[in-house]
């Protein structure tokens, strides 16, 4: 028996507005259209402003800032469910609340564990998401997660630099995997800047484990926040004898002080994507979409196709 497509439809949260128009573009179908209604207290209702009965929704919002946006995310999920969607995907580019995903002191809460139980409660049947800060988050789901990888983005771009000393650092401890895992496709070194905190976004001390004399360093991480970190990390290798520092980050949160603190920093570059939208442009900023790499996935997932053909990197 042939395999039934049911027809797409996709929709967007307000937190994402400029990437789902360029997901929808490389699909090939214009996004579909929502109401968001706001009450004088703050309250807001988000609505369909077409049918959604039988097919396949796609609901793309990040939920940097969750309060309101993941908010909004829920309840376009309710909305979805209550009027007949076949199957509702969470395309949640930049998962917020990612950076809680354990007990790392007692009497905390684990806020990327309860923000799945509610997309989950919510009506999800899927989640397509990018770069978790932690991977094993996708065990905090018992329904498919597609975890994109934004390797598949970086590496040609890095390879386009044509640098000829390329090492590749983590800006921390926790991020050794990830830089080792990125170094793989260049074959490079890996050095690591192992940093104590004395409490969140604020360093007390940073070392640098590797030879990074006369090197061109690219420093790999999932979340650039107030920037303090690869701020901190770029000087101390240059002092150590770098030629060139660049930083690749795939979720620019950027809060803060953070474009004047990389306006001031030794970085040549900071590479992110647009999971995040900037809150203003910086010369030292590039961006790289990730729209057609969403769109790809859509594509697979609704013909039934493969998610692990996104992860070959040219």
């Amino acid at each position: 028996m042939p395999l039934q497509f049911n027809p797409v439809k996709l929709f967007a949260g307000t937190a994402t507005l400029p990437l789902a128009h360029k997901i929808a573009d490389a699909y090939g179908k214009e996004l579909g259209s929502v109401t968001l209604a706001r009450f004088s207290d703050g309250e807001f209702q988000p609505s369909f402003d077409e049918s959604v009965r039988g097919s396949d929704v796609f609901l793309i919002q990040s939920t940097s800032q969750p309060t309101d946006n993941l908010m909004e995310l829920l309840m376009m999920i309710d909305g979805a469910r209550r009027a007949s969607a076949h199957y509702v995907t969470a395309v949640i580019p930049y998962y917020g609340l990612a950076r809680q995903d354990r007990k790392d002191k007692p009497r905390v809460a684990i806020g990327s564990k309860l923000v799945a139980n509610l997309l989950v409660a919510a009506g999800i049947n899927r989640i397509m998401t990018m770069d978790l800060h932690a991977a094993q988050i996708q065990g905090f789901f018992d329904i498919p997660v597609d975890h994109l990888d934004a390797s598949v983005i970086f590496v040609p771009y890095i390879k386009s630099l044509k640098l000829g000393n390329l090492t590749i650092a983590s800006p921390d401890m926790g991020g050794s995997y990830r830089a080792r895992t990125f170094a793989k496709f260049f074959n490079a070194e890996v050095v690591i800047c192992d940093k104590r905190r004395k409490r969140a976004n604020e360093i007390e001390s940073m070392t640098v484990i590797g030879d990074v004399t006369d090197q061109d360093i690219v420093l790999i991480d999932d979340i650039c926040d107030t920037a303090g970190t690869l701020a901190k990390a770029a000087a101390l290798i240059m002092e150590r004898g770098a030629r060139s520092v660049r930083a690749v980050c795939t979720h620019a949160v950027l809060s803060g002080k953070a474009y004047e603190t990389i306006e001031n920093s030794a970085l040549s570059e900071l590479i992110v994507t647009d999971t995040i939208q900037l809150k203003q442009q910086s010369p030292k900023i590039r961006v790289l979409s990730t729209a057609e790499l969403f769109a790809k996935a859509i594509t697979n997932v609704n013909e039934h196709g493969s998610i692990s053909d996104l992860f070959k990197v040219d």
